[in-house]
């Protein structure tokens, strides 16, 4: 890791004090004291992401999307703390500038364990379900108690928050780009630095910055030992899977199993030593306990063994959310009425999959602080889809057997991630993305690919299923316009699937029939 030298701190110094004023003017409390700590807090994320920009070696583009991704994602928590109580809903949440119901009461607790005798390792004790593994409120905690004691400056977990959703970039870079090629790095970094919905999550005190930051700790640890065989890359790969099991211990498996089958399909599985294998096994196991314990401790799920109680909690998740977006909608409980049992989980996973629907947030009634969250929110998700439904047929033209197993390997993992999320967030517009966006960077790495194939080849099928998705969102648009504005057709809910499926069925037909007719 490259040091910083004396000309950085020309202009990280002042830009840390006038950032650290600007953002003490904000918040309560005396004016001095919060100076101090943001501007404390600023050369600290300043300093900490010139380092990895320079050992990344990506130059100014590395440095722009670092400096975009930590700008827009501080612009963005500030924004939205000063807009949502004048803008947004009177609601303790909105009031309070919250995006995130789960950001405030973690927050209020953080501040409630500062403020008090107990210490910091309370944050674990199951009187603290807001935060269900315990640390992130500690850390929170821990910030508030020795920089603000003197007043509540929620702010100060959004800058941390920033600068940890900007961080994760050099690490993944220098992974992809090493692993995969600088066209590839370049496209996936733009990805992950400008995707609304991480620009979102990382301007709130919530785990997603954190553990997409980690992830790329652990991404380059492994890719620099997978590569190199420097025994010192696996000192981040500890370290990114370490912060996983303080922050989500079911991250940290779900990373071991993609690194897993990453070896196993690379064909380096002979490789190995048994050391490694040991140190993985104790990691994974110890992440089970860790897990159920957290788990069994918020809901008293029994089952006897790790196992068994994440099984329960799962099952019993996807009943209560299933439930819940039944009840909680009048048109999903009439389909409900309507269909088999056996459909409802299908239903909801394909729902979750779809949200932020895109046309619901240009028709559906809202405030306007609200309406351009969904607006950017949906846009981001509708642009990524093609991408990530993509990969598989972009390995085909990509040179090399090993490649090729990992990036259809890399696209099970994230798309049997989307679907879980998609039943475990019940088809609610706010889990479904957050969970979702955990994996994030995987995404973003085979939506790279899938850019750099696509100007490389000019494949047709790319066009193609962006059409398909224009029929959806045009199609499901007018469904939604008569529904609340009475425009246009009245279609049943029925009648919309079907004519969207016959429509894809007819440019999915008419492509096969016209790459035949050319190859013929």
């Amino acid at each position: 890791m490259k040091y910083i030298g004396q000309r950085d701190f020309v202009w990280i110094l002042p830009l840390s004090l006038a950032l650290g004023a600007g953002m003490s003017y904000l918040q309560p409390g005396n004016w001095f004291i919060g100076w101090l700590a943001f501007s404390f807090l600023s050369l600290l994320s300043f300093a900490l992401l010139v380092m990895p920009m320079r050992w990344a070696g990506g130059g100014r583009m590395l440095a722009w999307m670092i400096a975009l991704a930590f700008g827009l994602r501080l612009a963005g928590g500030i924004a939205t703390y000063l807009s949502l109580p004048v803008y947004g809903y009177d609601d303790e949440d909105d009031q309070a500038g919250f995006v995130y119901t789960d950001a405030r009461r973690r927050d209020t607790q953080a501040w409630e364990l500062a403020t008090s005798n107990r210490p910091i390792l309370d944050a674990f004790n199951e009187k603290f379900a807001y935060d269900q593994y315990g640390g992130l409120l500690a850390f929170s905690a821990l910030t508030y108690r020795y920089l603000s004691s003197d007043a509540h400056r929620l702010l100060m977990l959004v800058l941390v928050s920033a600068f940890m959703g900007a961080l994760g970039l050099p690490f993944m870079w220098k992974a992809v780009n090493l692993q995969w090629g600088e066209k590839v790095a370049a496209a996936s970094g733009w990805i992950f630095a400008l995707y609304p919905e991480s620009i979102l999550l990382g301007g709130s005190a919530m785990r997603e910055p954190y553990l997409l930051a980690f992830s790329a700790f652990s991404l380059w640890g492994f890719v620099g030992w997978h590569v190199f065989r420097e025994q010192r890359s696996l000192v981040w790969l500890g370290l990114g899977i370490a912060g996983m099991l303080m922050v989500s211990p079911s991250i940290a498996l779900v990373t071991l199993v993609i690194l897993g089958g990453w070896v196993y399909f690379t064909g380096e599985r002979g490789r190995i030593s048994w050391r490694a294998v040991l140190v993985i096994g104790v990691v994974f196991i110890a992440g089970l306990f860790v897990l159920s314990s957290a788990l069994d401790r918020q809901g008293n799920l029994g089952g006897g063994t790790p196992v068994g109680v994440i099984n329960n909690f799962i099952r019993e998740s996807l009943k209560w959310n299933v439930y819940k977006i039944e009840r909680g909608s009048g048109w999903v409980q009439k389909l409900f009425d309507e269909m088999p049992a056996w459909m409802h989980l299908p239903f909801v996973m394909v729902y979750g999959v779809l949200q932020p629907v895109l046309p619901a947030i240009f028709i559906a009634p809202t405030t306007i602080v609200w309406r351009v969250i969904g607006i950017l929110r949906s846009i981001g998700w509708y642009a990524l889809l093609p991408a990530l439904i993509l990969p598989v047929v972009a390995s085909t033209d990509i040179g090399g057997e090993k490649r090729r197993k990992l990036l259809q390997w890399l696209s099970l993992i994230v798309w049997g991630w989307v679907l879980f999320t998609a039943l475990r967030g019940g088809g609610d517009q706010w889990d479904n993305p957050r969970y979702r966006t955990i994996l994030f960077m995987w995404q973003a790495i085979l939506a790279g690919h899938v850019w750099v194939w696509w100007r490389e080849t000019k494949n047709s099928w790319v066009l193609r299923i962006v059409v398909m998705e224009v029929v959806f969102v045009g199609v499901f648009g007018q469904w939604y316009a008569n529904r609340y504005l009475h425009v246009g057709w009245q279609f049943s809910f029925v009648q919309m699937v079907t004519l969207i499926l016959v429509l894809w069925l007819g440019v999915f037909g008419w492509s096969v029939w016209h790459d035949r007719t050319k190859r013929a």
